[in-house]
């Protein structure tokens, strides 16, 4: 088990997009844990923010962008992935333009970056995602394996095949360390081959670069530029690679192979390991033992159908912290007019089951004292996922502080592995007698 991560202090860095040569100002500063790696447009005339998952995937050639609304940001995967072998969680990028900077074409001003600011813990534990069944991904003659190995590292063997090009076949085998990544695949560049950069040239793309922004390789090797390494093409495919994982959310456990993979087939990979992790999820949940069930809940809680929000409860942890269990389907009463043809479950509803499994929790702690928890006050709400019929809801609760006459919980409910809402919930502690 290991500590999530954030950087020490914020660090900023200047450079010109690649595709659009856009001057761009991105700053990266310090995240709490459980915020994931969010990127923030500063130059829009009210800040967006676009988080860095595949649900906010923009459709790219060569590439890989994130979108919300009309507001994306591009080519973000060499800074995605000096965040994810540096084992960095939390995170929020501060960008003035659309398209990140390019510097010289590799992760090394990411890396730089991060190494600067500083890394340290955060009291939230790191819960990876551990490979335990073969996922396969193909695109024309491109395949991306995932498959289990061991549990406490991710390894990753990435068979490029160019042999009609110069470049020819290389095969790089890597075990992802952040000591690693830093020698070994952070300085590779992005290449193209000539051929392919004059074509992207007459179409007005790139015409800014020179061979210091980009590795071109011509049929006599890299033009107006030197390697850095013999096999530097392979080892760029492996930071894409790890670029594009990193719209997981989370760290991955197990072995990668690679062949010819890009981003579409990356991206491809990342969307049905959301999906493994989310069968995990829900193999886990269904098959603990409720602690207490529906008639135990009851009992406790006064609230009954259609407000009563919480199936089961399945931990406690002392008065400290609880989990519960909400299925949501299609039989909801709510789902008949939010709304017809598209169900989602309300927001406020979400919340109402965070507050209810907070009783739940409070519960525990002063069934001995005659007071009861009643709703007080609702701070830091936030809708992260739209929740839909066929869900299940894990309602998290965490007691923050308790008072005589008061109590907060830091709350939040995931679909999978994907936060749908958080919210800091107060109650007021009353006398459960009047009299």
């Amino acid at each position: 088990m290991s500590q999530q991560k954030t950087i020490a202090e914020p660090v900023t860095l200047d450079g010109r997009g690649l595709f659009s040569g856009k001057p761009v100002t991105l700053s990266l500063i310090p995240a709490e844990a459980d915020t994931g790696i969010v990127f923030i447009r500063t130059d829009l005339a009210e800040p967006v923010r676009i988080p860095a998952r595949i649900s906010a995937l923009a459709e790219r050639s060569r590439r890989t962008a994130l979108r919300n609304g009309t507001a994306t940001v591009e080519t973000i995967e060499h800074c995605m992935a000096a965040i994810f072998a540096l084992e960095i969680d939390n995170l929020q990028i501060e960008i003035d333009a659309e398209e990140l900077p390019n510097l010289d074409g590799s992760c090394q001003i990411y890396t730089d970056a991060i190494t600067r600011a500083g890394i340290v813990e955060q009291n939230k534990i790191r819960e990876p995602l551990v490979i335990t069944e073969p996922v396969l991904t193909r695109e024309g003659d491109a395949r991306l394996y995932a498959l289990p190995d061991r549990k406490d590292q991710l390894n990753i063997i990435y068979d490029l095949d160019y042999q009609d090009t110069v470049i020819g076949r290389q095969l790089y085998q890597f075990q992802v360390t952040p000591e690693r990544f830093t020698t070994e695949i952070s300085p590779a560049r992005t290449f193209l081959p000539e051929n392919e950069a004059l074509q992207f040239k007459a179409r007005g793309i790139g015409a800014h670069l020179s061979p210091k922004d980009i590795l071109v390789i011509g049929p006599d090797g890299p033009v107006g530029n030197k390697l850095r390494f013999e096999d530097e093409c392979v080892r760029h495919k492996i930071a894409d690679l790890l670029g594009d994982l990193m719209l997981l959310g989370r760290a991955i456990r197990g072995r990668i192979v690679a062949y010819r993979s890009g981003h579409n087939c990356n991206h491809q990979m990342v969307k049905k390991l959301v999906n493994l992790a989310q069968r995990q999820q829900s193999n886990h949940t269904l098959g603990l033992e409720a602690i207490l069930d529906i008639r135990k809940i009851q009992k406790i809680l006064p609230h009954r159908y259609p407000f009563l929000l919480v199936d089961r409860v399945i931990e406690f942890d002392g008065n400290r912290r609880a989990v519960g269990i909400k299925n949501v389907t299609m039989n909801e009463q709510f789902f008949q007019g939010h709304f017809p043809g598209t169900p989602i479950m309300p927001g406020v509803l979400i919340v109402e089951a965070l507050a209810q499994m907070s009783g739940l929790l409070f519960a525990q702690r002063l069934e001995h004292t005659g007071q009861l928890a009643v709703l007080l006050s609702m701070d830091k709400v936030k809708m992260r996922r739209a929740v839909v019929p066929g869900d299940q809801l894990i309602l998290e609760v965490e007691a923050v502080r308790v008072k005589s006459r008061t109590g907060d919980c830091r709350c939040r409910a995931l679909v999978g592995d994907q936060v749908a809402a958080e919210a800091q919930i107060r109650f007021m502690l009353v006398d459960a007698d009047p009299a």
